[in-house]
């Protein structure tokens, strides 16, 4: 007896030749964008302040998976990276979800490192205080916390400013270091400017050649948001260090 012969319709078969394709192409993307990168630029694509000694970036999941030895072996002229602070936390509950790794492996790579805490204003400044100690855990050598607070969310300048100092001591208390306060040039002038003078500023300020427009001595600069650097496939924040080595030095924690 003859057997019957079976085939696929077309129509089915260009169905699964399209699903194996997407099926593809979702592996080869997960898998580049999940990798440690392996990019090299000629040169950090954008200008350098002049006279500064110490050169830094900050990153978070935003920069996606990184390689940190590239970061550190990176050098143009004389200009390298000394210095990465890593976003830790924001809020009462919310954890980088590349904290971990970038943590570790900056750590691995020489890399002096800090973590930062996005501050929600209007959420309780002891919950979020709490949410950065549990996850950043702070050592001999780290740059000390930082505190990086942009928006008012329209809460009163009172309980913003309630809110801060609550966070302020009780990381202070923690971790034996007094936090550093990332920021912009409006915030600072319209919330910070009167009330936090005793706090170290890192200030954000771009399209300035040589420094910030700021009437408060600064500690760190945030002078482009468009850097690139070798092991980061996206464009990363650049600051610089208003100081010499041994400034640097004294600033890590003890």
């Amino acid at each position: 007896m003859a057997r019957k012969k079976y085939s696929i319709p077309r129509t089915l078969f260009i169905v699964l030749l399209a699903i194996i394709a997407v099926a593809n192409v979702i592996y080869y993307v997960t898998n580049y964008f999940n990798s440690a990168p392996h990019i090299k630029y000629p040169a950090f694509g954008i200008d350098i302040p002049p006279d500064y000694l110490i050169h830094g970036i900050d990153v978070s999941r935003y920069q996606r998976t990184i390689n940190w030895d590239d970061v550190k072996e990176m050098q143009v002229k004389n200009i390298k990276i000394g210095f990465a602070f890593i976003k830790a936390t924001e809020g009462t509950d919310r954890i980088d979800e590349q904290f971990e790794r970038n943590w570790a492996s900056a750590e691995e790579a020489g890399i002096p490192k800090g973590a930062y805490h996005f501050f929600i204003a209007g959420k309780s400044g002891k919950a979020q205080a709490n949410n950065f100690i549990q996850i950043a855990k702070l050592k001999t050598g780290d740059l000390p916390p930082v505190l990086d607070i942009e928006q008012a969310y329209n809460v009163p300048p009172a309980k913003l400013d309630s809110e801060i100092v609550e966070w302020l001591q009780l990381v202070e208390d923690h971790d034996h270091a007094k936090p550093i306060i990332y920021t912009n040039i409006l915030f600072y002038d319209k919330y910070l400017k009167t009330s936090f003078d005793e706090y170290p500023i890192w200030i954000a300020h771009y399209l300035q050649p040589a420094k910030p427009r700021i009437d408060h001595q600064w500690l760190f600069w945030q002078h482009s948001e468009k850097g690139r650097v070798n092991g980061i496939k996206v464009p990363v924040d650049f600051n610089v260090f208003a100081g010499d080595s041994a400034a640097f030095k004294r600033l890590l924690i003890q």
